[in-house]
This record gives structure tokens, C-alpha cells and sequence, in this order.
């Protein structure tokens, strides 16, 4: 009897320990696809060197030089914005437009996606009933994030390096100029999913491609390549998917040389100009050149034009004391 028992036991223990080794090389494998590998990855900067691991944060960042880097790092789940990602991302570009040091501001992804948009999933478990309170909650932050962005007297660059769909598309839009990966694409998205746009879209898609192009684009929902993108000056750039990193850092880099405070002052002086008169739009004109001019930048411009030199603007602190 004891003897069966033990048999029976032994029996048992194999097919346990049989399947125990067959999940664990299913888990291995799982853990290790490219999309959900919790091992670091490493990001390519201009000089050949690699950053620092990415650390579990929704947001990451890295300097060089006058550049601030800003990731979006939710690789698992393709840079799906959530509400933590989006409120790091508000305080990360708080912090670049008041920071001197910093400018020139670039914004892109971890892994294969700039960003897939908002994090659906997240949005429909929050609240099954009433999925809207969750857009409420995101866009709030996230739009304050957008009007940071424009506001910010300097350069902001998005640096396309995957699939940029959704409110990932149109943060992106809201960004001064865009580089793109030449197998990354653009994509509404939202409406096939019974959604309006948010983060800016029906703002800076008209006006970047026009109203009919734009209502096109949103109702057909068809992915944008990166040389169709460019083509519709959606994009200023397309790379190949390896140069994406540092070739968005060199852009930056050559930027931030330039007389960033003129370029900044440019900026805000356009986010305007459709909602003045021409009259208006003239004075802010003026009082926008008369500061520029008293700005220690603008006086090195003009100190460098008649000295027949090159302005050297790197080392002026960006604010005026």
C-alpha cells in the first residue's frame, strides 16, 4: 500500500515538476520580447557614448549641454499616456522653459513608439460607465502641458522615433519643429475609435496643413509615412531609424548656437497672429523688436553685424536681469 502511495505521489510530482519547467520557459520568453523586456535599454547619443539605463519612470530626462532631453518612457505599452506620465511631462517642461541654462528642449520616445496617445485601457477600467471622466482628468493636464509648450520662449523639437497616433500626434504638433523616423508613421486615430481630438489637434492641424487637408486626414484616418509627412510639412526632417537620437541632438545642439531668445520671441509673436488684426499684430510687432534689441543678445547681434564677426550667443543668459 505504502508502496502505491509512493508511486502515485512520485506520479504526481513529475507531471508538477514537467510543467513547472514549461511555464518558467514561457515566462523567460515572454520577459524577454523586445516590447516587454524589463532588462535596461540604452538610447544612442551624438557621440557614439550610450545614456544611462532607463529607469522605471514614466518620464525620463538627459542633458548635454544646452539641451534638454525629455522621454517619454512607456515602452511597454508604446508610450501610452496615462495620468502620471502626463503629469511628469507638465512638471519636465515647467522646468525647461524656466531653467536659463536650458535652450533648446527635445521631446521624444523609449523603444518603438513616440507615442500611441492617450492610455485607452487606463481611461475605459477608471470608470466603465462614464469613460469621459477620465478624458477630463487627462486632458487637463495634458492641454496644460501643450499651452506650456507653445508658450515656452524657445525652440521645442519632437523627435519622432516610432508611431506617433492619437494625442502622441498631436503633442507632437504642438512642438516647434519635428524630425521623423523614416519607418515611423502619424495617425490620427482617435475618431475610429468614436473619439473627438484632443491635445491641440484641431488647432495646429489646420494650420499647418490646411482645412480641407486637415478634415482628410481625420476622417480617413489613414497612416502617414514619413515622406508623406514631410511632404505635407508636417515634418522638417526624415532620418534613418538609427540616426533619429542623435541626429535630433545635433539639430539641437546647432540650434542652440543661434539667438534663441530672438527665435523664442518669433515664436510667440506667430502662436498669435491668427487672432489679431493686422493693426494689432503690427504694435506687437514693434514692442517685440524694441525688446529684442535692448536684450543682451540682440545687442550682440548688432555689435557682432558691425564689427563684420559671428555673434556668439551660447554664453548670454537667456532671460534678461
Amino acid at each position: 500500500m505504502n508502496k502505491i502511495i509512493s508511486q502515485t505521489v512520485g506520479y504526481f510530482l513529475a507531471i508538477l515538476a514537467g510543467r513547472l519547467v514549461a511555464v518558467s520557459k514561457k515566462l523567460v520568453t515572454w520577459l524577454n520580447r523586445p516590447e516587454t523586456a524589463i532588462h535596461p535599454a540604452k538610447v544612442p547619443a551624438t557621440d557614439g557614448r550610450t545614456s544611462p539605463p532607463l529607469a522605471a519612470d514614466s518620464i525620463i530626462t538627459e542633458r548635454n549641454k544646452h539641451t534638454l532631453t525629455i522621454f517619454l518612457n512607456r515602452p511597454q505599452v508604446l508610450n501610452a499616456m496615462d495620468m502620471q506620465m502626463a503629469q511628469a511631462l507638465l512638471e519636465q517642461v515647467k522646468k525647461a522653459a524656466e531653467d536659463p541654462a536650458i535652450r533648446v528642449v527635445i521631446l521624444t520616445g523609449t523603444g518603438r513608439a513616440f507615442c500611441s496617445g492617450g492610455d485607452l485601457t487606463f481611461a475605459l477600467q477608471a470608470n466603465p460607465e462614464q469613460p469621459g471622466d477620465s478624458f477630463q482628468a487627462l486632458t487637463t493636464i495634458l492641454h496644460e502641458c501643450i499651452e506650456v509648450i507653445r508658450n515656452m520662449p524657445k525652440p521645442v523639437i519632437a523627435a519622432l522615433n516610432g508611431p506617433a497616433a492619437g494625442a502622441g500626434l498631436f503633442l507632437a504638433l504642438a512642438c516647434d519643429i519635428r524630425l521623423m523616423a523614416e519607418n515611423a508613421y502619424m495617425k490620427a486615430s482617435n475618431t475610429s475609435y468614436g473619439l473627438t481630438l484632443p491635445a491641440s489637434g484641431t488647432y495646429t492641424l489646420p494650420r499647418l496643413v490646411g482645412m480641407g487637408k486637415a478634415l482628410e486626414i481625420i476622417m480617413l484616418d489613414k497612416p502617414i509615412s514619413a515622406q508623406a509627412a514631410q511632404s505635407l510639412g508636417l515634418v522638417t526632417m526624415v532620418l534613418e531609424d538609427k540616426s533619429i537620437y542623435p541626429g535630433a541632438e545635433a539639430f539641437a545642439q546647432e540650434l542652440s548656437l543661434k539667438a534663441v531668445h530672438a527665435i523664442g520671441q518669433v515664436k510667440l509673436l506667430m502662436n498669435d497672429t491668427f487672432d489679431r488684426s493686422l493693426k494689432e499684430q503690427l504694435v506687437a510687432e514693434q514692442q517685440a523688436i524694441v525688446y529684442s534689441a535692448n536684450h543682451p543678445e540682440g545687442r550682440e547681434g548688432l555689435q557682432a553685424f558691425t564689427q563684420k564677426r559671428t555673434p556668439v550667443y551660447e554664453s548670454i543668459p537667456f532671460f534678461r536681469e
